[in-house]
């Protein structure tokens, strides 16, 4: 992360944290949302980590999938403690929130009563989609009346995609701060080279420079390549910074053979569907010219009988 957007963090943090009375004096419960996003391996899980670590509060990792229905959200909810950081990691992948199967459900069950007079077998609860979360239901857990049940807490939803998301869950005032964890640039490779090999400056630091700029790979991917696993590492860290080079070069190399497939398969798409749609065109003009002849046709079958009706 870029010092600067990590300094922003740091404030925003402290200045919650020092403001019971404000929230109180505006009439607003004392939390605030934030919502990591961003590739995987970019460092959302120890982003919480170190919020947690910097404002010494206990975590409580929330998996959506093993609640059952809103009710358990909220008894979870009311058990957890101030000064507290709740976490919904993934929660694209968490639970369906949108409601297309209840909605699509609901269409079927419709036409079922209309068509069939039959007595309906109870419904498996298991089965049931009252027994899911709604995003009704997690709405009220992050700014209903549940959020106000005690204080001082701060609730982190973690996503790959972003644009997956509902708009109304991710708002401001649900979600407060929306950080974008991207991929490692080259400010952020020389606090991992500090921290894991204790190297400020180096003269591989430039070429290391330009293939940043030049290639998306995770702090993950990088902080990897430089700890020193084996004990011929630990004796030269130049081995570490070579071997990232070597990662970072076929990390570009992977790169650009995935985008030039993407490209390709995009063509082949663009190239299917104006087939289709000059076959599609096609049809419709032979269609229209059958048309055009069955007319003729009909026009002079009764021009011939009215001419032998004349002669009659």
């Amino acid at each position: 992360m870029h010092p600067d957007k990590k300094e922003a963090v740091v404030d925003d943090l402290m200045a919650f944290q020092e403001s019971k009375y404000y929230y109180a004096k505006v009439g607003k419960a004392w939390k605030r949302g934030y919502l990591l996003y961003g590739p995987p391996g970019t460092g959302k899980s120890t982003m919480i980590a170190a919020m947690a670590n910097f404002l010494d509060y206990d975590v409580y990792d929330l998996e959506l999938t093993s609640v059952k229905n809103n009710t358990e959200l909220r008894k979870l909810f009311i058990e957890t403690t101030g000064k507290s950081i709740i976490v919904i990691e993934d929660i694209d992948c968490s639970v369906d929130l949108i409601g297309k199967r209840r909605k699509d459900k609901k269409a079927s069950g419709d036409k079922d009563s209309d068509g069939d007079d039959k007595p309906k077998l109870p419904m498996d609860p298991e089965k049931d989609e009252a027994t899911k979360v709604t995003l009704s239901g997690l709405l009220n857990f992050i700014d209903g009346l549940w959020s106000a049940c005690g204080g001082e807490r701060i609730i982190i939803f973690t996503t790959n995609h972003k644009e997956k998301l509902d708009p109304a869950l991710i708002r401001r005032g649900r979600m407060d701060k929306h950080i974008e964890m991207s991929y490692c640039r080259f400010d952020g490779f020389k606090v991992l080279a500090k921290n894991y090999l204790d190297v400020i400056e180096h003269e591989l630091f430039g070429e290391i420079q330009r293939l940043l700029e030049e290639t998306d790979i995770s702090p993950a991917d990088v902080a990897e390549n430089l700890m020193p696993m084996s004990k011929k590492k630990k004796r030269d860290p130049v081995l570490c910074l070579s071997g990232l080079i070597e990662a970072l070069k076929q990390a570009k190399k992977d790169g650009a053979a995935a985008k030039a497939k993407e490209e390709e398969e995009a063509a082949e798409a663009k190239k299917a569907k104006e087939k289709e749609e000059a076959e599609a065109k096609k049809a419709k003009e032979e269609d229209k010219g059958k048309d055009k002849g069955r007319q003729r046709e009909g026009q002079s079958t009764g021009s011939g009988s009215q001419w032998r009706h004349q002669e009659m």
